[in-house]
């Protein structure tokens, strides 16, 4: 009787101990599946991770991020394009035909003048031109009696010097008239005005309106300015320490200060010769590539020039994270996010498997166990479905930087990428500090 219960204890502990090696090899199982369940330096957003933090893709840009001369300056016209518009002969303004910031056309009239000075002006040379065509008759007939010996000298000389005293004059109040924008043909014909109009030299916008109705104007006054936009060029200041890497035909990039967010361009044409006293600094011209309409003389821009064209690998600033002594990108892994939804699938028909056989050995009826092949079926087919749930796999990918400027950084890859490679633009911090979160619960 001894020997049977002592022999029942032995088999007791026997079982025991092989039930125990089981459960930790199991465990082992567990725990391994657990480190191969995510790759290093991958982390992988749901859709709703993704918007929040307005993930960017894109791709690596090439981008001119050498040497580079920050610089300054306004929108100016050329001299020929800017007019200020004078009476040439004083008088009273009698009416004004434009509105300050009126668009007006070369030759419009801006406004009507009189005074009693016009007149005069007129009479007179009406009456230098009436005695001039006399003067011309006498010198042609005492040239000829001169010539013919009939006719003394001392006649045709005084004859000539009338005749060219009264030219000279009629010449000079005749252009007086053209200056007002009096007709001399019409005067001649005894049309006299005792009005002048005052037009536009050139194409442009009014700037300036100022007189009034009745007010006298002298001769030095200006009436109006009136400045041509659409030959609007940028003037930017550079200085001494930069000048000797600006030339001729560069491009300059520029922002306007009522438009930040859209950036043109101008080519260098012109590039002063002399240091402004104070600023130690040379004003540069730059011809505007584009037509962009609402641009004014005297706003404020601010660019840059690259003084050569030598471009390279770049990305924004915010795609770049530094860990350590190293710097990093993230790319679309699509690798990394099969790897894991396969991983899935494998788990659960795993446990469908240990499921079902969990119930063939406690159930002995056949229909139970075809309810639980039609559960591990429907199982089956909604993961199916996976890869249409939004998730996204980024890797880590290490890069060396170098320039930096307006926001993109020079990069060069430490290992190649294949070609149009998706690059996450921004939220990089974020990014590594998930891989971080995922690291620690791993260790834990």
């Amino acid at each position: 009787m001894k020997n049977k219960i002592f022999i029942a204890i032995i088999a007791i502990a026997t079982l025991m101990s092989c039930n125990s090696a089981n459960n930790k090899g199991h465990e082992g199982h567990e725990g391994e599946e657990h480190e191969e369940s995510g790759a290093e330096g991958v982390v992988i957003l749901n859709k709703n991770q993704q918007e929040a933090l307005k993930i960017k893709l894109g791709t690596i840009q090439m981008r001119n991020l050498t040497t580079v001369v920050k610089t300054n300056g306004q929108l100016e016209v050329a001299p020929s394009s800017s007019a200020d518009v004078t009476a040439i002969v004083g008088g009273n303004v009698k009416s004004i035909k434009v509105f300050h910031g009126d668009k007006v056309a070369k030759g419009q009239l801006l406004a009507v003048l009189e005074h009693p000075d016009y007149i005069v002006l007129q009479e007179q040379f009406s009456e230098v031109a009436n005695k001039l065509e006399f003067l011309e008759k006498e010198y042609e007939r005492q040239k000829e009696l001169f010539e013919n010996n009939v006719g003394a000298g001392k006649d045709y000389q005084q004859a000539k010097s009338e005749y060219n005293t009264a030219k000279a004059k009629y010449e000079g109040l005749k252009s007086r008239l053209q200056l007002l924008n009096l007709s001399p043909d019409k005067i001649e014909e005894g049309n006299i005005s005792n009005t002048v109009n005052i037009i536009a030299p050139i194409n442009g916008f009014v700037n300036e309106v100022n007189i009034k109705v009745g007010t006298y104007v002298d001769a030095k006054d200006k009436l109006f300015a009136i400045t041509d936009n659409s030959e609007i060029h940028a003037d930017f200041m550079i200085y001494e320490k930069d000048v000797h890497l600006v030339k001729e035909g560069q491009t300059v990039h520029f922002t306007v200060s009522n438009r930040p967010s859209e950036e043109l361009t101008a080519t260098v044409f012109a590039i002063g010769k002399e240091f402004e006293a104070n600023s130690r600094a040379v004003h540069i011209h730059a011809k505007l590539n584009e037509k962009v309409s609402g641009l004014i003389s005297g706003m404020y821009i601010s660019g840059h020039l690259h003084t050569d064209k030598q471009f390279t690998q770049t990305v924004p600033n915010d795609a770049i994270v530094t860990e350590g002594t190293k710097s990093y990108i993230f790319i679309v892994d699509n690798e990394a996010l099969e790897s894991k939804e396969n991983a899935e699938h494998d788990d659960h028909d795993l446990g469908v498997e240990e499921k079902a056989d969990a119930h063939a050995d406690n159930d002995e009826h056949e229909g139970h166990d075809h309810d639980t092949e039609e559960k591990a079926d429907t199982h089956a087919d909604n993961d199916s479905g996976h890869n249409n749930s939004g998730e996204m796999a980024f890797r880590m990918v290490e890069v060396i930087t170098g320039l930096k400027d307006d926001g993109y950084t020079q990069i060069t890859l430490v290992d190649s990428l294949p070609e149009n490679t998706q690059v996450v633009l921004n939220s990089a911090y974020y990014l590594l500090s998930e891989i971080g979160k995922g690291e620690t619960s791993h260790e834990h």
